[in-house]
C-alpha cells in the first residue's frame, strides 16, 4: 500500500507539504469535506457521499472547479494507486486562497479540492459481543450540524473527552428552554430503541444527514420495523431497550453510557439492521 493524496489536481505523497498558508480552509475552516469507506478494493455508496459534498458546498456559496466525473476519475486514481482494499476516502473543499486574511470572502474565489485515503481497520470484536462505551457530553456545536463543514471544533473536544474516559463516542445533549435533549453523537448519528420502536433525531441544523443514517432507516422500514423522528431525554437513552451508532465506518451497538449498562446487551433491533447492512456491503463490493 502507498501513503499518498490528492491535492489541486495532482497525485502527492501524503507526507509532502503542499497547504498554503492562505488557504481560507487552513485560516478558517471555510470549507467542506466528506468521506466514504472502500471494501474490497471498491467504492461503498460513494454516489450518496458525493451528493451530500455537493450540497455541503451549495449551502456555503463554493462553486467547485471540478465536475462530479473529475473527482469520481480523482478517487479511482487514488484507489488504484494506493493498492488500499478496506479504507476510507476524505475528500474537502476549500475556498480557496485570499490574501490579505479577511473574515469577508472575495467572490469568485477558485475553490481548492484536496483528498487521501487511509487503510481502515474492522471494529474491535468485543463491541459486536459487549457493546462500545459512551458518555453523555453537552453538545456546544454551532448550528451548522447539518452542513459537513471543516469547522469540527466541538467535535473534537468531546472526542477527546470520550477518548481520555475510556470510551468510542460521546451521545451529544442540548438545552433549551430548560428541556435537555439528545442530538447526536461527535462522529456518528444515535438511535435508541424502546419496545421494538427506533427513536432517532430529526433532519435539521441540529444533526447531521448522515448517509449511514439514511441507509439504516431504509432497511428499518423494509424490515416493519417501526421509526420515529423525535428528540428524545438523556433519561431515555438510559433507560433504552437498545442504543446504537451509525457511520460511514459502519453502525456500532452501544453497550455503556457513563459506565452504565443499556438494556441486556446487543440488542434484536441492532443485530436486525447490522445483518442487512453488511450484506448491502456485500452486494455492492
Amino acid at each position: 500500500m502507498k501513503s499518498l493524496a490528492f491535492y489541486d489536481g495532482k497525485i502527492v505523497d501524503r507526507d509532502q507539504p503542499v497547504v498554503c498558508m492562505e488557504d481560507r480552509g487552513y485560516q478558517f475552516g471555510d470549507g467542506v469535506y466528506d468521506a466514504w469507506m472502500v471494501f474490497n478494493g471498491k467504492h461503498f455508496l460513494r454516489k450518496e457521499h458525493l451528493d451530500r459534498f455537493e450540497r455541503s458546498c451549495s449551502l456555503l456559496d463554493i462553486v467547485p472547479c471540478y465536475t462530479r466525473s473529475e473527482i469520481e476519475g480523482f478517487s479511482d486514481l487514488l484507489l488504484k494507486e494506493s493498492g488500499i482494499e478496506r479504507g476510507m476516502f476524505y475528500f474537502q473543499w476549500t475556498r480557496g486562497w485570499q490574501s490579505p486574511r479577511n473574515h469577508v470572502y472575495t467572490p469568485n474565489l477558485r475553490p481548492i479540492l484536496s483528498g487521501s485515503i487511509i487503510p481502515v481497520s474492522p471494529k474491535p470484536a468485543d463491541f459486536y459481543t459487549k457493546g462500545s462505551k459512551t458518555i453523555f457530553y453537552p453538545d456546544e456545536r454551532q448550528h451548522f450540524c447539518h452542513i459537513k463543514t471543516l469547522n469540527l471544533l466541538g467535535s473534537v473536544m468531546a472526542s477527546n473527552a470520550a477518548a481520555k474516559a475510556g470510551c468510542y463516542e460521546v451521545i451529544f445533549i442540548r438545552e433549551d428552554g430548560g428541556k435537555k435533549f439528545v442530538t447526536e453523537s461527535a462522529h456518528s448519528n444515535c438511535y435508541a430503541v424502546k419496545d421494538g420502536v427506533i427513536h432517532t433525531a430529526p433532519l435539521g441544523k441540529l444533526i447531521l444527514p448522515g448517509i449511514t443514517r439514511g441507509v439504516i432507516l431504509k432497511i428499518a422500514q423494509r424490515l416493519g420495523i417501526p421509526v420515529v423522528d423525535e428528540f428524545c431525554t438523556p433519561e431515555f437513552f438510559a433507560k433504552a431497550d437498545e442504543v446504537f451508532v451509525s457511520a460511514a465506518s459502519g453502525v456500532v451497538p452501544v453497550g455503556f453510557i457513563d459506565d452504565k449498562p443499556v438494556g441486556s446487551g446487543i440488542g434484536e433491533i441492532f443485530a436486525r439492521l447490522n445483518t442487512e447492512y453488511q450484506k448491502l456491503i456485500d452486494s455492492n463490493c
